[in-house]
């Protein structure tokens, strides 16, 4: 399978090529802070399964070697690197996949940081639209 992705104002484009390693929800501060949302769905791929296809990410490196890239135009964050901890994987944030459908996550992770609130998340009332509009 190969599935395309990019930032929110499409400077920066990748594609990713086969399965994920794993993919999951992450609840820790650093993927919270770094993303402004409560979690954050990634997906690991072989190093070698990435490729960027148009413009340049920027990265940040949150501590020690991990590498958050973004786009420097939009701000979207697109994927993550750390040798150390996740050695020869590329961790794409899924919903910057074009079709985030094709890769769903199968756990949670870092829920010891998880925010006390998002354990009854589902329980809250939805809306197909915002209401009242």
């Amino acid at each position: 399978m190969i599935l395309e992705g990019g930032c929110h104002c499409g400077a920066v484009r990748y594609k990713v090529e086969g399965e994920p390693v794993h993919a999951a929800l992450c609840h820790c501060s650093d993927c919270r802070r770094s993303a402004g949302a409560p979690t954050v769905a990634w997906a690991a791929y072989e190093a070698d399964n990435f490729a960027v296809t148009a413009g340049e990410a920027r990265v940040y490196n949150g501590s020690g070697r991990s590498m958050r890239h973004f786009c420097a135009t939009c701000g979207s964050g697109l994927w993550f690197v750390n040798e150390d901890f996740l050695p020869g994987l590329v961790d794409i944030q899924v919903a910057t996949l074009d079709d985030p459908e094709q890769v769903p996550p199968g756990a949670h992770v870092q829920t010891a940081e998880r925010i006390g609130w998002m354990r009854t998340i589902s329980e809250l009332p939805e809306f197909e639209r915002f209401p009242g509009g």
